[in-house]
């Protein structure tokens, strides 16, 4: 077995793990941290919104062009007195993308690109976009999306309870804001692709989150009837059981959106890709994040809100500090809780990583009889 593997496996058992719900207070402060900063760009830089939001009009040649796209765009910013984007097609010709323009600017625009390409005003195609469709999209989006959310909530509160419900709702507004606020860093423009792209990350960080709370809605089984572990540490041994399957699917699901993005946008120069593969990148690495880091650790701070939680807590360190003053191990006591998913090797599930398991005994320190 590799040791990828293997170590998945001990996870899984509960022989090894990492307590993410101890420091949960550090991933809500990098939050935190990167939602206000990914709100302030939004804000202070706004968003590069494409043609197809904006109107304008889009130039297009099938004619090899006398001069570079670079040289394009300063002769089509300087004829529009807007912003150009230039991209060179397969065939050698040139796409010309220029927002905020009307019908008539765009035929002096057409003009001035015949004299300075060297190509016949007729052999230049132009396509003129109105904002109200773009708007329309945009409206259509915001519709969808708040419908998936209500959904979303709805199905998790049936098939789980209303904090795993809210918690994921935050995680995927957390997401959304994140990715958004790249695209404000950035300056990538943002299209109906872009939204696309939105709207599918949505699906892949609700399902990381799913993954785990069914793990935690196994191990909370007749929880308050065990005194063993607390109702965080069941959490934490859901997150570290799907731990490496939550990392693989994501790495896998990363690989081909990173092609896109780097090599098919960046190092071949087909632009048109960033605006979708970008989305998609980084709100497939925020999802996961916050599957593990947000959304249970979030469950856990309002399942321990409860009373029952509360005299659990209440009850499991009191044993444990009764077992500590008789210097026995904690869980050499009573009836050992068992998760379902997990075998009986794997009772010590809240271990850190690096820690050894402690030996089972019958509640006599060693040497006493």
């Amino acid at each position: 077995m590799s040791r990828l593997g293997n170590l998945g496996a001990r996870l899984y058992r509960g022989e090894v793990g990492y307590d993410f719900i101890r420091n949960r207070k550090i991933w809500y402060g990098v939050s935190i941290l990167i939602t206000i900063t990914a709100i302030v760009a939004v804000a202070v830089g706004g968003l590069n919104m494409g043609i197809e939001f904006k109107g304008g009009a889009v130039f297009t040649t099938d004619t090899k062009a006398k001069i570079s796209t670079a040289q394009a765009t300063d002769v089509a910013t300087e004829a529009s007195g807007h912003m150009a984007i230039v991209q060179e097609l397969g065939n050698g010709g040139l796409r010309i993308q220029i927002t905020e323009v009307g019908t008539a600017k765009a035929n002096e625009i057409k003009e001035t690109l015949s004299d300075e390409l060297g190509i016949p005003a007729e052999e230049i195609n132009a396509d003129l976009v109105g904002p109200s469709w773009g708007e329309q999209i945009a409206n259509k989006a915001w519709t969808g999306l708040g419908i998936f959310m209500v959904l979303v909530v709805v199905y998790l509160a049936i098939a789980f309870e209303w904090r795993m419900a809210v918690a994921a709702l935050i995680a995927l507004i957390h997401d959304i804001t994140i990715t958004v606020g790249v695209y404000a860093l950035v300056g990538f423009e943002v299209t109906p692709g872009t939204v696309i792209g939105l709207l599918t990350i949505l699906g892949y960080s609700l399902y990381d989150t799913v993954v785990v709370f069914d793990s935690l809605k196994e191990g909370q089984k007749d929880i308050t009837k065990q005194t063993r572990y607390t109702y965080s540490e069941i959490a934490n041994r859901s997150i570290n059981s799907t731990l490496v399957r939550s990392i693989n699917t994501t790495v896998v699901a990363l690989l081909p959106v990173a092609g896109l993005l780097f090599i098919g946008g960046g190092v071949l120069g087909a632009g048109m890709l960033n605006d979708i593969s970008l989305s998609l990148f980084v709100g497939l690495a925020a999802g996961a994040y916050s599957s593990i880091f947000i959304a249970t650790p979030l469950v856990a701070d309002l399942k321990e809100r409860e009373p029952q939680m509360k005299a659990l807590k209440k009850r499991v360190l009191a044993k444990r500090a009764a077992a500590a003053a008789r210097g026995e191990s904690p869980e050499d006591d009573g009836p050992a809780y068992r998760n379902d998913a997990v075998t009986e090797d794997a009772e010590t599930a809240g271990a850190v990583v690096g820690q050894r398991q402690q030996p089972r005994g019958h509640g006599r320190t060693p040497g006493k009889r």
